[in-house]
């Protein structure tokens, strides 16, 4: 399997978040518009592409003013990264659900309701008082729910309208403006905080924004959409497997049980390694993507940049270069990761592994050096965050294509399953919260101070630099055992 460009891939911190597409070479696609796709197809994926800009802007506007919500409920550090565990944990048990919906009813009806929920339930949630902290949460998680509707969904329509190659791009497209609506969330929150002097705006723009895509939804989405023939596409819905009904005349295949099937991934290594390394990759974006802008705050505070934040509205000048570096660094890591694992396959077998091993390495020496610097110079912390972020970004389209053709094509929407599956528990999900609680434990054996709080996030911030190495290390085992196991896959 040549990887030609760009391949789709979770998201990350999905990676993480959202669906995976499996590309089968059993044949050609059954082409929707008979002469390849007309200009309607173009403006139903482009504004799924808007709805999925939204849907990423909206995730990450917790962490755009975290100080802010942290000081208005007064929440330990513990309590702040459990707001984003609960609204991954809720999304990720989600999915499945609305990958089974999307498979047996109407998917314009789901995205629209899905759209009309998170929106509704963010706008509500910029209303909650400071002695309701605990419904702020349990808002966070409808929207986790509300995001997972669409996410599991809106792929699919992009691969039942596109033809093979022509989908591979558009599934592409869509997965950058992952990154890309990631880091618009944090510059909307900031800068929102910045001109109003009020947090709480920061989650009434982009349900107005939701409002648009769900106009376009109910103009330019035709009501039924035609599903291409089973028997050619298997595609991942977070945990979904969809069953391919094989066209007359094809050689049918031995059937195997849901337990076959992962009995059978158990036992190929090179699936095995990379997913761990992908969880390792989840864990690192989960916990980066929370606590960056807080950590560097509280880093200023010592150096004596800021003064501390005590009761006015606090600078949000962090999350919007953050933003920006999120932005800028998952565009393209992406494209670079894709690059070089096309040029680099043709000289040697093991290049992908090799590739996503050496960029978590280097991602993992990056975070480290930025944490170390962090207290004496915050010039080289942006710097060496922004290029650990790029080596992460690196590796999310060649993980995907690891899969795709170590695993054979029977079993690929089950191995993108427990993939996702996995990613999201062991990774993100957790380790927002983790950073949190060792934190909390580190000052509450310390004196409070404004050194303290700097530190007890610094020491726990290293754990994610550690994570990174192992990380890497799944990734060079997956090395030794990816040429045999994608000649199986081949037989």
């Amino acid at each position: 399997h040549e990887n030609t460009g760009l391949q789709s891939q979770p998201p990350p911190e999905q990676q993480n978040y959202g669906a995976t597409a499996a590309h089968v070479r059993q044949g050609p696609f059954v082409s929707v518009s008979g002469n390849g796709p007309a200009k309607r197809d173009y403006l139903v994926a482009a504004v799924l592409f808007y709805a999925n800009l939204i849907n990423f802007m909206d995730w990450f506007l917790v962490p755009g003013i975290l100080l802010d919500i942290q000081k208005y409920f007064k929440l330990s550090d513990g309590d702040t990264g459990l707001l984003q565990t609960v609204f991954i944990l809720c999304y990720m048990l989600a999915a499945p659900i609305f990958g089974y919906l999307g498979d047996r009813y109407n998917r314009k009806i789901i995205l629209g309701a899905g759209i009309f929920f998170w929106s509704g339930v963010t706008l509500g949630s910029s209303f909650i008082s400071e002695s309701y902290y605990w419904i702020f949460f349990l808002s966070r998680g409808l929207v986790g729910i509300g995001t997972a509707s669409y996410s599991t969904i809106a792929p699919t329509i992009i691969a039942d309208l596109f033809e093979e190659g022509k989908r591979t791009t558009m599934l592409s497209i869509f997965y950058i403006f992952i990154p890309v609506g990631s880091g618009l969330g944090y510059v909307l929150a900031a800068g929102m905080a910045e001109v109003t002097g009020d947090w709480h705006w920061a989650f009434r723009i982009t349900p107005c924004m939701g409002g648009l895509a769900l106009v376009l939804l109910i103009l330019l989405v035709p009501h039924r959409i035609q599903r291409r023939t089973a028997a050619h596409r298997a595609l991942s819905i977070s945990g979904t497997i969809r069953v391919a009904a094989e066209k007359p005349g094809v050689q049918r295949t031995a059937k195997t049980t849901w337990c076959q099937d992962v009995i059978s991934l158990a036992k190929n290594w090179s699936f095995v390694w990379s997913s761990l390394g992908l969880t390792a990759m989840a864990f690192v974006t989960g916990a980066l993507g929370m606590w960056v802008p807080l950590f560097l705050y509280r880093a200023q505070v010592v150096q004596g940049i800021v003064s501390p934040c005590l009761q006015e509205s606090c600078s949000s000048s962090n999350s919007l270069i953050f933003g920006g570096i999120t932005i800028g660094t998952g565009i393209l890591g992406v494209i670079a990761g894709a690059e070089a694992a096309r040029r680099l396959r043709k000289i040697n077998n093991k290049a992908d592994p090799l590739i996503c091993a050496t960029s978590m390495f280097i991602s993992a020496l990056c975070l480290y050096v930025a944490l170390m610097v962090a207290e004496t110079n915050i010039l080289s912390t942006f710097i060496f965050i922004a290029f650990g972020e790029l080596f992460l970004s690196v590796n999310w389209a060649v993980v995907t294509d690891i899969l795709l053709y170590v695993v054979t094509p029977r079993r690929q929407s089950t191995a993108i399953a427990l993939q996702i599956l996995v990613s999201h528990l062991l990774g993100d999900a957790g380790s927002p919260y983790l950073i949190g609680i060792v934190s909390n434990a580190i000052q509450a054996k310390n004196a409070h101070s404004f050194q303290w709080s700097f530190w007890s996030m610094q020491y726990s911030f290293i754990v994610c630099a550690f994570v990174g190495v192992f990380g890497g290390g799944f990734f060079l085992l997956t090395s030794f055992y990816i040429e045999e196991d994608r000649k199986e896959a081949e037989r």
